[in-house]
């Protein structure tokens, strides 16, 4: 059997008589799950070096250590493809990733992911890992992913995340010219129920808050910096269309995209249309049955205000994606405890969408 690195913690004499448990949980962080599995692991729970039960005294100068068994992504198919590592260390492992590339491989979808890559990437220097990334990015956002390399180090973040203490930036290009100069948007969000896979804002979704800073006006776009403090599914997409300002490229939420598609049946009293095909439910059917008229009256007022109206595909300079980007992603290192900030430089397709921009402003 083998383990990864131990964490380690030396007992202070203001801990001299605590239980180990109590170490375990209250000083090295622990969690119940992680812990339950220790237990059960030959070498996961030692003091100066012999395995002990969790009810023992500690005396000040002990050395406790709790080691984690390797694990591998026996699931997920090595696969040399490119990837962008900004950091790494033996816990963690920090990338820029690419446009397009979907993050873990999914039903339909097995191969060409950036798990795939990085499994591929760690069996050729001989390492095992499992593959688990801390925080999510769509297909077509790029930039800043952390992947932990241990469940103590995923834990560790998931909880950091949950308390709002990660720092996550990103930039993007929306439509139209936002006025203010700063905002926040703090609007709930939850499942369209005419369309599952598309998301509205609706005063009985989830809690989601968006906070936004202009960097830049065009005549006719605006270069925006957001911060989240929540991480809904496509929170920043559908925030920014609910303000007016729909992100450039974007196929769903985007001037004549999904999401209007659907506004569009709903106020005509049908299922929309989606993908070429009416939805499942009642394909040949009126909006009636499991519809209510509250679900209804949030899909209508998702219609999005006239810049977006008015906007036309040809209108997104350039982009064939959400011209969206992780570019920040700042947090405490589990293990080192040391704050942390990372940084992905804005992608090629996006500094080429602004060029275009600056062009159409100069040539006016």
């Amino acid at each position: 059997m083998t383990y990864y690195k131990p964490l380690e913690y030396i007992v202070p004499t203001e801990d001299d008589g605590m239980v180990l448990r109590t170490i375990l949980q209250k000083r090295m962080g622990v969690s119940r799950k992680l812990l339950s599995r220790l237990k059960l692991t030959e070498q996961g729970i030692t003091v100066n070096g012999e395995r002990k039960y969790i009810n023992v005294k500690v005396r000040a100068g002990d050395r406790v250590a709790a080691r984690m068994e390797t694990e591998a992504s026996d699931d997920i198919l090595p696969q040399p493809l490119p990837i962008d590592i900004l950091y790494e260390d033996d816990d963690l492992l920090v990338l820029n990733k690419e446009a397009g590339m979907i993050v873990h491989p999914t039903h339909g979808h097995y191969t060409d992911t950036l798990a795939n890559g990085v499994v591929h990437y760690w069996r050729e220097k001989g390492v095992s890992f499992r593959f688990r990334p801390v925080h999510r990015l769509d297909q077509e956002t790029s930039g800043v992913l952390a992947v932990a390399k241990n469940p103590y180090v995923h834990q560790q973040i998931s909880e950091e995340m949950q308390a709002h203490g990660l720092k996550k930036e990103y930039v993007a290009l929306v439509h139209g010219v936002i006025g203010s100069d700063e905002g926040t948007v703090d609007a709930p969000i939850d499942r369209n129920p005419l369309a599952p896979h598309v998301r509205i804002v609706t005063p009985t979704g989830y809690p989601a808050v968006t906070h936004y800073r202009v960097e830049r006006r065009f005549r006719e776009a605006t270069l925006v910096r957001l911060w989240l403090e929540t991480g809904r599914t496509h929170q920043i997409r559908v925030h920014m269309r609910h303000l007016g300002h729909p992100l450039l490229g974007d196929k769903m939420y985007g001037p004549g995209g999904t999401a209007d598609e659907v506004d569009k049946a709903a106020a005509e009293g049908r299922i929309p249309e989606v993908g070429g095909a009416q939805q499942q439910q009642g394909a040949l059917k009126p909006l009636s049955e499991g519809i209510t008229d509250a679900d209804r009256s949030a899909t209508q007022q998702q219609a999005a205000p006239s810049v977006c109206q008015a906007a036309s595909p040809a209108s997104d300079y350039g982009m064939e994606r959400q011209a969206l980007h992780a570019c920040t992603l700042g947090l405490t290192h589990p293990v080192t405890r040391q704050r942390m900030e990372f940084h992905a430089p804005l992608p090629i397709d996006m500094e080429r969408c602004i060029k275009q921009l600056e062009q159409s402003e100069a040539a006016q």
